[in-house]
């Protein structure tokens, strides 16, 4: 027996899914640990006990093992990071301060950025004090107008060795056009610092703009020695234990690479989580023959989102952490802090709060009984009745009903002079309009229209939630994949090699002309290089020959900020293919922003190409049989009114088998979820184990 394993590290929980060659499918669930690595540890003996197998023999029979972990993106949000420096052209030492000005503001909606509070909450990734500024300068066009003076930059970067930095960061002025004085910097701070983890900008995000470049860089360099340590010390014990193939890191555009291929790049992986929970619902859907789907996944700390439009994930080309933009092309999920360990609290003048605070796995909510007194979604839900006490995670912890009600009683419903039973179901009415909101957002304000989607609710909370969610956008009901608990852990086990890369391009078209053979050959030269660093990363990879070439090119019009990436669909970039981008880009334009937004009028920027490769993986088998709904008597639920209670059959199950049909209310209870069919709605599970809810029975 071999088997395929896919794991994610969540805030609250690391998820394990687990098929053999036999096509049987498992899930399980594990704690997070403090140090990460106990988490997927724990989860692996888990898996091994329910085969009847020793640790060792399981991880020696493991054929593919995929990883999504937040190691790198809490770091970043917790300053928990390796001291870092950068070092850049003479002049150039405030960029990350300025940050295009909005750094104080950056990743805040448009609530937060009119709360002055919010204002500068994040200090810039590395401190002034350790940026250096060296003497060199390198103009638009490559060419050497100040020559490095070596003897200057090693003794800045020898200064740095007393300073116990673990990390630089090179990023000097249009290195992206000529990197000669990068290189040079990485030699000499080689010598300098031996061991020392060296990130260069024209290696790590080749792009126009220097305040993203360093941003990006910098975050790179400060999660170097951190994520290989964490990595290397993960693969190395399963190796010790007998696995033989290497850890498949999900990045965040959606693909899988190998931590060697990763090693010097962590950022790319900064989004593994919730990118691999798009990737897990993008081949669920592919599987069942959906196109549109909106993906959610609520866990113990965050409400994640995605959009899947005709098979394919909207994409991004930066995202921002930290109050800091890092242009890492990444599938573009958007998050609250919004989940089951979400913190309810009443603030000054009568007003309830739930969330961005969470109590996460420790001390965790108060029914958990490990120390946490406030109130929190979980305590809600096992209030009103969604969750069973004694059926928690299957059953492997026990919720006490009396903590809940406590907590919520002395921390919401006495300071509202209400009962336990309205405060608990306040709390998740927030919660839920908070998430609603995050998906119209992602939808209507990108000019898509919510009900030509399908809904999948992913994650532990998900399903539970699902059926507000759903009506709050005017669909006709949701799907609950069969590994929703730990669609993330699916995705990293289903997903093939992708691996992305970018190279500057510019190109200024005025309104009226068309663009010269110099500027097409530049654009041709960008596709060139980046299709040959992305072969050869692929080929690092250990990639097949089954390899599909994508290539984009990002535009905007002139005087704007903001572009788009443009899929080119013809071979050889020539000047029909400029007409055929422009075209659509102008299309694309008009669908985000409305008709008649777009302007030719006012010519176009090319700023970057980006090729991509993916290189396809078998799939797992997964052809589980399913097994009866087990009906479990039924309990009281709170739906839609908290003065009222309805009689609610309780079913269980591991994998429903085909054409199960059953009506609500009832509450489908799978190890580590709880599907709520509301009434009048009715749930069917199709061959795979998917179960679709529709309100019109």
């Amino acid at each position: 027996m071999s088997f395929f394993i896919g794991t994610d590290v969540g805030g609250t929980f690391t998820d394990l899914w687990i098929t053999a060659d036999s096509g049987e499918t498992r899930v399980f669930k594990s704690p997070t640990t403090r140090d990460v690595l106990g988490g997927v540890i724990d989860a692996l003996r888990l898996a091994a006990d329910s085969y009847g197998l020793s640790f060792n023999d399981l991880c020696s029979r493991i054929d593919r093992f995929g990883h999504g972990t937040t190691v790198g993106l809490n770091a970043l949000l917790t300053g928990n990071v390796a001291r870092t420096a950068i070092l850049t052209t003479r002049g150039f030492a405030d960029t990350l301060e300025i940050g295009r000005l909005r750094r104080q503001t950056s990743g805040l909606n448009e609530t937060e950025v009119t709360d002055v509070y919010q204002r500068n909450r994040h200090p810039p990734l590395v401190p002034r004090a350790f940026v250096i500024e060296i003497d060199e300068r390198i103009d638009v066009n490559g060419r050497i107008i100040c020559p490095l003076d070596e003897t200057q930059a090693r003794m800045a970067i020898r200064a740095l060795k007393q300073q116990g930095v673990e990390a630089i960061a090179v990023c000097t002025l249009f290195a992206t056009v000529n990197p000669v004085h990068e290189t040079r910097l990485r030699e000499i701070a080689a010598e300098e610092l031996p061991g020392c983890f060296i990130s260069m900008s024209h290696e790590i995000s080749p792009n126009i703009g220097e305040y993203a470049r360093m941003s990006t860089t910098a975050a790179n360099a400060s999660l170097g020695p951190l994520a290989g340590r964490y990595l290397a010390k993960l693969e190395a014990t399963l190796r010790e234990a007998g696995m033989k193939v290497p850890i498949m890191m999900m990045t965040c555009a959606g693909g899988v690479l190998p931590t060697s291929v990763l090693n010097d790049r962590p950022a790319y992986a900064l989004f593994s989580g919730p990118a691999a929970g798009v990737m897990g619902s993008q081949a669920m859907g592919g599987q069942i023959a959906l196109k549109n789907i909106l993906t959610t996944d609520i866990g113990g700390t965050s409400f994640d989102v995605g959009v899947i439009v005709e098979g394919r994930p909207i994409m991004r080309s930066d995202i921002s952490v930290a109050g800091a933009d890092i242009r890492v092309h990444s599938i573009d999920v958007d998050s609250i802090g919004a989940g089951g360990g979400s913190i309810a609290s009443v603030r000054t003048g009568g007003e309830l709060q739930v969330g961005p605070r969470s109590a996460g796995a420790n001390p965790g909510p108060a029914c958990y009984r490990r120390g946490g007194k406030e109130p929190t979604a979980t305590d809600a839900d096992l209030v009103l009745g969604v969750l069973d006490p004694s059926n928690f995670i299957g059953g492997r912890m026990t919720l006490d009903v009396q903590a809940a009600k406590d907590a919520i009683e002395d921390y919401v419903a006495k300071p509202l002079n209400m009962s336990v039973i309205e405060a608990a179901w306040g709390i998740r009415k927030i919660l839920d309009s908070r998430m609603a909101d995050l998906l119209r957002r992602m939808t209507i304000e990108r000019g898509y229209n919510p009900r030509d989607f399908t809904l999948f609710a992913n994650g532990g909370a998900g399903p539970s939630h699902a059926w507000v969610l759903a009506a709050e956008l005017g669909l006709d009901g949701f799907v609950v994949p069969a590994a929703a608990t730990a669609q993330s852990a699916f995705g990293t086990a289903n997903s093939d090699l992708v691996f992305s890369t970018e190279r500057p391009s510019y190109a200024r078209i005025q309104a009226g002309r068309q663009p010269n053979e110099d500027e097409l050959g530049r654009i041709r030269s960008g596709l060139r290089m980046a299709l040959e660093d992305v072969r050869a990363n692929l080929k690092a990879a250990a990639a097949g020959t089954n390899v599909k070439i994508e290539k984009f090119l990002s535009i905007r019009f002139r005087g704007q900020s903001n572009h788009l990436d443009i899929a080119i669909t013809a071979e050889t970039f020539d000047l029909a293919a400029f007409q055929a981008v422009t075209a659509s880009f102008q299309q694309q334009y008009e669908t985000l922003f409305g008709k008649g937004a777009s302007y030719a009028g006012a010519g176009f920027e090319i700023l970057s190409v980006r090729v991509t490769g993916i290189a396809v993986l078998p799939p797992p088998s997964a052809s589980n049989v399913g097994q009866p709904l087990q009906r479990k008597g039924s309990r009281p639920v709170v739906f839609d009114n908290p003065a009222e209670a309805v009689d609610t059959v309780i079913f269980h199950t591991v994998f429903p088998e085909a054409a199960t049909d059953v009506r609500g209310p009832c509450i489908i209870e799978f190890p580590g979820q709880s599907v709520v069919v509301p009434p009048g709605a009715r749930a069917m599970a199709d061959a795979r184990g998917n179960l679709h809810v529709r309100f019109s029975a």
